[in-house]
């Protein structure tokens, strides 16, 4: 069942993008000839207008076929007015923007669901303190909640360890003790830990790690907009971060993961519960476009740099440019998926 529920979210979130795509390019007057749902033989067709709306074997995912536009040969143009290739670059930027800006603002609202329901996050409950750190030395021990820094309430861990991180000078924590109300004054100092990526950082600590607990988190609408807001700015950032850090050598390409990685971790998060499966969907989504954007030709962010090209120079790249590029964009695109694809292989096969 797992599974299943996890096909279908990959090929919502795909679908989307084509959506954000297909709505561009009737806004800017281009036809668009084919929306698929599914790749491969096809299995239903119905034609409204001038697009054929249709079902494919394959349902992992969608496309849209514009009039002017042809993937196969970068080279091709058809004239006609309503053709992808008879717009002016801004037009066609916006048409390849659309499809990666749907999944941004689809990961918005999947995050939002998630605040709405509500979700579990780790406790600020004190689960062990370093020794001779400054939580040791302020009194604090373990089993202690903290349930305000600076007098701004805490709810979660995160809050605690953020707060801590952004701290000036002394801080005041605000602390339930079996149920007593203590005040205790500390100042975080420097120490190294590690970054989301395993990278060694010097932050502001005061010696302490959680327990395990967890916590009911929940929102009113005000708080779950800011919420889904922040943590779409944060997951874009941190998958931005992460292809920047891939390509300069910094993370292993180990780290990438395949089709088969993404449809056991969405099967994992659906058991897990809905908030679970709505803020790991929204990553996916985020992370479709992010690497949609990038600028592998191939890729929108491939064509968006052409259509810039195009813009500033006044002129088309030349024909002989457009196949090489756009053929190893192909290939690129081609090893990063054998590369993900040996990765989960390694994985499943405790070799990863």
């Amino acid at each position: 069942m797992g599974i299943l529920v996890a096909i279908l979210v990959l090929s919502v979130l795909i679908v989307i993008h084509e959506l954000g795509h297909f709505l561009a390019a009737r806004l800017m007057g281009v036809t668009v000839e084919v929306f698929s749902l599914g790749f491969g033989k096809r299995l239903w067709a119905k034609k409204i207008g001038a697009t054929e709306w249709r079902v494919s074997a394959f349902w992992i995912g969608g496309y849209v076929q514009m009039k002017g536009q042809n993937d196969a040969d970068p080279t091709a143009r058809s004239g006609e007015p309503d053709a992808y290739d008879s717009k002016k670059p801004w037009r066609r930027i916006f048409i390849l923007f659309a499809g990666p800006f749907a999944n941004f603002v689809l990961a918005f609202f999947l995050f939002l669901w998630a605040a709405l329901i509500g979700y579990e996050t780790l406790a600020p409950v004190i689960g062990k303190i370093m020794p001779d750190s400054p939580a040791e030395k302020a009194g604090l021990i373990v089993g202690d909640r903290v349930i305000a820094i600076n007098k701004s309430p805490i709810a979660s861990w995160n809050e605690l360890s953020d707060t801590i991180r952004a701290s000036e000078g002394e801080v005041e924590l605000l602390v339930d003790r079996a149920g007593e109300k203590l005040t205790l004054i500390l100042k975080p100092e420097l120490a190294e830990s590690q970054n989301i990526f395993g990278e060694k950082e010097q932050r502001k600590m005061i010696g302490i790690s959680p327990s395990g607990a967890f916590v009911a988190q929940s929102f009113n609408i005000s708080g779950a907009i800011a919420e889904a807001w922040d943590r779409t700015i944060f997951a874009s950032t941190i998958i931005f971060q992460s292809v920047i850090k891939l390509i300069s050598g910094a993370i292993s390409p180990d780290n990438v993961g395949g089709v088969i990685t993404i449809v056991d971790l969405t099967s994992k998060a659906s058991e897990i519960g809905i908030a679970a499966l709505l803020m790991f969907s929204a990553l996916i989504s985020v992370n479709l476009g992010v690497l949609n954007l990038l600028p592998i030709p191939a890729l929108d962010g491939g064509h968006i740099m052409f259509n810039i090209y195009e813009q500033i120079a006044r002129r088309a790249p030349s024909e002989k440019a457009l196949y090489r590029m756009t053929y190893a964009g192909w290939v690129v695109l081609g090893a990063l998926m054998l590369l993900g694809l040996y990765n989960d292989i390694a994985r499943l096969t405790g070799k990863g």
